[in-house]
């Protein structure tokens, strides 16, 4: 029987969540089903999610900003297709292939001058492993910094380096070498660095839990100390590259020259997973240093030809249709239609971000009336605002965004750099008419109990 793809989607349709709950992880089931986010997508466009029964769903997720094009770009698709039908020599591995070196070329040429070199893998957590490696043959040092609340990704070594607790809870031992400093503060960062014995400080330019920023004076200054004492700065675009936060690199906004560079997501046009590690050709060479190193450090899949085209294609499309500053025009607008309701709102305290990685900031109000209310919410569960307000823009409004951490109270948005002035519109009426019942009385309280109850009576009835 030849293998069939509609028709075994169509045979199997509306089995997601029991093969999940079987042969995948039931406890993230559980969590969708609890907090009613348990949907059956069938289809992606733009910026928009279509279910089974038709409805659209405005994708402020964007696969955690994969889809800097949006779903299905037509551009990004054609060229797969093309690829398929040439039947390329893929992963002859012995050999140097055209396609990831011409990717090479057009990395490289949208850096600094004082990237030179390339390696490819299969993810921004791939590429942040790589990074450390490098940084700690280059230097002949161990030591690694990273900031609190960072996130780099959860393999061994990127996992080293996560300001999350949780995430490391449970895993043992990881590894040595590695020292968390408060995020934008500069004191504990040059106690760290002037032993002269630090690898790398490894940085996200806007951190993605939690959607922090520091000054202009820090970066310049965490700039300078680490040229002084010897150290790598090492800045994770895995999120924020490739036109974000309104420039192509987010680093780009503090003037900053990062000797490694990590990008991903974006990259893969949506389609193919596919990571970047970029350095110097002196910190690159000192890693493949003879002929006996050529393969010291590899990816299997890394230079993968359907992963290049797509890549490729991506930086193609982001050239010709304006995407950067479309992201910086888009992110200007939500800040223009979200700071009314800062001030309308008690609740709402703060817009932050760059472009269209924005942090929706809430915190206790001062009236006496809400504040007791906050406080009683906050009792029940540190950060449950944020998910109050998450929780009816999917149901009400059927906008997917997420909570920027565990137990914080800031809504992230990350919407497709494709985005414009008609999903600015509609999120920021969705969200005043959530913010209006927050504020007036206690219906989104008794909506989320409602969700929450109506998901426990579909457990047990499953």
């Amino acid at each position: 029987m030849a293998f069939e793809l509609s028709s075994l989607i169509e045979a199997r349709q509306g089995e997601n969540f029991r093969l999940h709950s079987e042969y995948l992880n039931p406890q993230l089931v559980k969590v969708l089903r609890t907090i009613g986010f348990d949907r059956f997508y069938v289809r992606g466009e733009g910026c928009y999610l279509y279910d089974r029964n038709g409805d659209r769903y405005l994708d402020f997720l964007a696969g955690f900003g994969v889809y800097a094009l949006g779903r299905a770009h037509p551009v990004v698709k054609k060229a797969l297709h093309d690829a398929l039908d040439m039947d390329l020599p893929n992963l002859v591995q012995m050999d140097a292939a055209l396609l990831p070196g011409l990717l090479a070329e057009a990395m490289v040429a949208r850096t600094h001058e004082g990237i030179q070199r390339c390696f490819f893998s299969n993810s921004g957590a791939e590429a942040v492993e790589a990074a450390i490696k490098f940084a700690r043959c280059a230097t002949k040092r161990t030591r690694v910094i990273h900031a609190d609340h960072a996130f780099h990704g959860l393999t061994y070594g990127a996992l080293s380096l996560n300001g999350g607790k949780e995430f490391r809870e449970g895993f043992g031992a990881l590894l040595p070498g590695c020292q968390e400093v408060p995020f934008g503060e500069i004191e504990p960062l040059e106690r760290e660095l002037q032993g002269g014995d630090v690898a790398a400080l490894v940085l996200e330019v806007i951190q993605g839990k939690g959607v922090n920023l520091a000054s202009d004076e820090y970066w310049a200054s965490a700039a300078e100390l680490c040229r002084r004492h010897g150290t790598l700065l090492v800045i994770d675009e895995v999120q924020t590259g490739l036109g974000r936060t309104g420039k192509l690199w987010a680093h780009e906004h503090y003037g900053l020259r990062p000797d490694i560079i990590t990008v991903s997501k974006a990259l893969s046009g949506g389609y193919i997973p596919v990571g970047a590690m970029m350095c110097s050709a002196e910190v690159f060479d000192r890693v493949y240093s003879k002929m006996e190193r050529a393969v010291v450090h590899s990816s299997t899949f890394g230079r993968n030809q359907l992963a290049m085209v797509a890549a490729l294609a991506t930086l193609q499309t982001i050239d010709d249709e304006d995407i950067v500053d479309r992201a910086r025009v888009t992110g200007e607008a939500f800040v223009k239609g979200l700071t009314p309701l800062v001030e309308k709102y008690e609740l709402f305290h703060e817009v932050r971000g760059k472009g269209l990685i924005i942090g929706l900031v809430f915190g206790e109000p001062s009236s006496l009336r809400l504040k007791s209310r906050w406080k009683m919410m906050e009792s029940a569960r540190k950060g449950l605002f944020s998910q109050l307000v998450v929780g009816p823009l999917f149901h009400r409004h059927r906008i997917l965004t997420q909570v920027a951490a565990d137990n914080m109270n800031v809504v992230k948005l990350l919407p497709p750099l494709i985005a414009g002035q008609e999903e600015v519109d509609y999120f920021v009426e969705a969200l005043d008419d959530v913010l209006e019942d927050a504020h007036r009385n206690s219906a989104l309280l008794f909506e989320f109990g409602r969700t929450l109850a109506k998901s426990a009576l579909r457990r047990e009835q499953s």
